[in-house]
């Protein structure tokens, strides 16, 4: 018997369980929306909710006077984590772009009010990555990837970045979600190696640093 809220989400996955166990075979018909939203205790509208879902997910599939039909035993990927990995990936590429070069260029201007600020970030950082909640380590991660840029002195760069933050803050949070091993927390060395390439005026080793961090974090992703 489905209970809880939502009704229609959770109709889907019975039904997906259903197929999955070998209820319903591929290509097999489902019995009707009558007999399904009695053994399921809903409605026959949650059950056309439910159909339409999985016939979204591919597993599905509605044929105009025939009924319904299986097409797939199970989800080959869940689409809305699809999409938040897409939307992660972009971003980072973005970021390469953005903080690659201004890893670069701070390594050349970088003044001593800039590597305090390191240190200062690089702490609350450390400190958020091991008992803060996500929205708090997701600022102070953020914080830190703004002293480097702004440590570029260039004004566009930063207006750049401060532009994209929403974007970043928004592809942290799916990350995150996606994220069941926690690396990203756990990665508070390469942020250190970044600002000590950058405090040791060394251009391409601060550069190839951020975008090895980067494209470590996209890997992880996809």
């Amino acid at each position: 018997m489905i209970r809880r809220h939502p009704l229609a989400e959770q109709a889907a996955e019975e039904l997906l369980r259903r197929i999955g166990s070998g209820e319903w075979a591929l290509g097999a018909k489902l019995p009707g929306e009558t007999t399904l939203a009695a053994q399921l205790g809903v409605g026959r509208s949650t059950i056309r909710e439910a159909v339409r879902e999985l016939a979204g997910r591919r597993v599905l599939e509605s044929r105009q006077g025939a009924g319904v039909f299986v097409i797939a035993l199970q989800v080959a990927e869940d689409w809305d984590k699809v999409l938040r990995k897409a939307d992660i990936t972009d971003v980072l590429e973005g970021r390469l772009a953005i903080e690659t070069e201004g890893a670069r260029m701070a390594a050349i201007r970088r003044t001593p009010a800039d590597l305090k600020n390191f240190r200062y970030t690089l702490a609350d950082r450390q400190r958020a990555a091991v008992k803060a909640p996500d929205d708090w380590y997701i600022e102070a991660d953020l914080a830190f990837h703004r002293a480097v840029v702004t440590a570029a002195h260039n004004a566009v760069l930063t207006e750049l970045f401060d532009t994209f933050v929403p974007r970043i803050r928004r592809a942290m949070i799916d990350m995150l979600k996606l994220d069941e091993e926690h690396r990203h927390r756990h990665d508070q060395a390469a942020h250190e190696a970044i600002a000590d390439a950058i405090r040791a005026k060394d251009p391409d080793l601060a550069a190839a640093r951020s975008r090895e961090h980067l494209s470590a974090v996209r890997s992880a992703v996809n």
